[in-house]
């Protein structure tokens, strides 16, 4: 009788779409691992790629649709999970034959035997969608375990290499209580110095564009030592800046009965050993407290960066959105900002063309960035999407002059940004490095310049290295990115 074991089964991971996703696919990575399969590495040939999508607008959704097809190309089965698949289920995969399976979130504690089901051709339904803010128990541990947080059944055996130790056995149903400390499960896909940490999950907004909570699910805070917890062991592997990620981090807590929870999370983020940099993205203008504005203004430790979501300036089309606010109240909380971190970083995005926007009220958009002074500007052409309030709106533009307003104002965020970044020359800056360029050069970011999106900043000197956070003066700016050289002395 032959002793040789199977070699476990492989399994590759794609990530689409935001920072929340690529926390999920961590911790898809984990339970993996714990359920026995290996991560695919470069070269090999994996028994299947999971695709974990983003449904968000109609280019990401095209942009999930090619990356599945393109998987398939490749031999191996595809799994599509995330977001498109969980919004859309049933529909997707009888529109995606070359998928072996759609998955929804409710899969995800399983995801081992899901996928020991796709390799053994076993057939797995897809879910039909449901609206999951109707999911949600009632109970703070069922809210917990259902959007898991807290699962209900788990193998015993800890992923290897990430975390997920110190539980016991557990029967079918029950929630295992962990020997010592918050249970998590995570494994780190990437080696670089910044990692994302997942505040909550879901959203109780009703933003008229916005088909994010129906598949998201109401907003579920995680409990602050879980979220300690994982910010410690992150920094035992290394991360040297978190970046706290929701669907709307000003609401963190609500649920947990205290609306100060973020303002008192910072501060206990920032003061892990290890941790150089806390930052916090996805903040909400109506629910942005002063207490909260001071916290991040002006704790050690934490970046002065307020990433706002604005989407618009126009009082009429903010309402229309079911937001708040007009040019005079967005330009007094910037000031408010500034007032306390004068060099804070200040980003946002805006949607251009939503249904009434006339003339006069573009024009208040174009105004108010004229004065606002951010760093980074996104800007975004409407489009509808399906199950959403704005989808049913009458006096829609037609897409000419939503096309046309989108280039006016992208090429006004151009130009605004680049001034933006001048004005910083001579500034002082905080600078992590994150990347080797060579011939003595290094690309990091600064305090207000968050991941990928928000510009770099290209620095010379010896004995630097990633993960390292220097002092350097801003000399020079091309666009947003800005050139500076390493500050001598203490």
């Amino acid at each position: 009788m032959s002793s040789r074991r199977t070699p476990p089964r492989t399994a590759s991971l794609i990530t689409l779409g935001c920072a929340r996703n690529e926390v999920d696919s961590e911790e898809l990575a984990a339970r993996l691992e714990a359920a026995g399969w290996r991560l695919a590495e470069d070269g090999d040939a994996p028994d299947v790629i999971v695709v974990n999508t983003c449904g968000f607008i109609d280019s990401a959704k095209k942009d999930s649709i090619d990356t599945l097809l393109a998987a398939a190309d490749s031999g191996a089965k595809v799994v599509a999970a995330g977001c498109m698949a969980e919004r859309y289920g049933e529909q997707l995969a009888e529109a995606l034959p070359e998928a072996a399976a759609v998955i929804s979130f409710d899969d995800y504690a399983d995801i081992g035997a899901r996928l020991d089901d796709v390799v053994e051709g076993r057939p797995i339904k897809p879910h039909v969608p449901r609206d999951r803010r109707l999911l949600l128990p009632i109970t703070p541990v069922e809210r917990r375990r259902q959007a898991g947080h807290v699962p209900g059944h788990i193998s015993t055996a800890a992923p290897p290499t990430g975390i997920g130790a110190n539980v016991g056995t557990v029967r079918e149903g029950e929630v295992p209580i962990p020997a010592s400390g918050p249970r998590l499960m995570r494994k780190r896909l990437g080696d670089g110095p910044v990692a994302s940490l997942k505040l909550a999950s879901g959203c109780d907004r009703r933003c008229t564009f916005c088909a994010i909570p129906a598949f998201r699910g109401a907003y579920v805070s995680r409990p602050p030592e879980e979220l300690l917890a994982e910010a410690r062991w992150l920094a035992e592997q290394g991360v040297k800046e978190l970046v706290l990620v929701s669907e709307n981090s000003t609401s963190y807590g609500k649920d947990l009965g205290d609306l100060r929870s973020l303002e008192k999370l910072l501060p206990r983020l920032a003061e892990v050993d290890g941790i150089d940099r806390v930052r916090v993205s996805y903040l909400q203008p109506a629910e942005l407290r002063p207490g909260l504005i001071d916290v991040i203004a002006g704790t050690d430790g934490v970046a002065p960066y307020f990433d706002i979501s604005f989407q618009h300036a126009s009082a009429p089309v903010l309402r229309r959105m079911r937001r708040f606010g007009d040019p005079e109240r967005f330009l007094g909380l910037l000031e408010t900002i500034r007032e306390r971190a004068p060099h804070a970083g200040i980003r946002s995005n805006f949607i251009v063309g939503f249904p009434g926007e006339t003339e006069e009220r573009f024009a208040e958009l174009v105004t108010f960035l004229q004065q606002a002074r951010l760093d980074v500007i996104g800007v975004f052409g409407y489009s509808d999407e399906e199950g959403t309030e704005a989808a049913g709106f009458d006096d829609k533009l037609d897409q000419d002059a939503i096309d046309e307003r989108v280039a006016a104002l992208s090429e006004l965020a151009e130009e605004l940004t680049a001034q933006r970044a001048e004005e910083r020359i001579g500034e002082e800056l905080r600078v992590l490095i994150e990347e080797d360029l060579g011939d003595g050069g290094f690309e990091g970011r600064a305090d207000h310049q968050g991941p990928e999106v928000d510009g770099s900043v290209t620095v010379q000197g010896i004995g630097l290295a990633p993960g390292r956070l220097v002092r350097a003066v801003a000399v020079d700016a091309e666009g947003v990115d800005l050139i500076a050289r390493i500050k001598a002395g203490p």
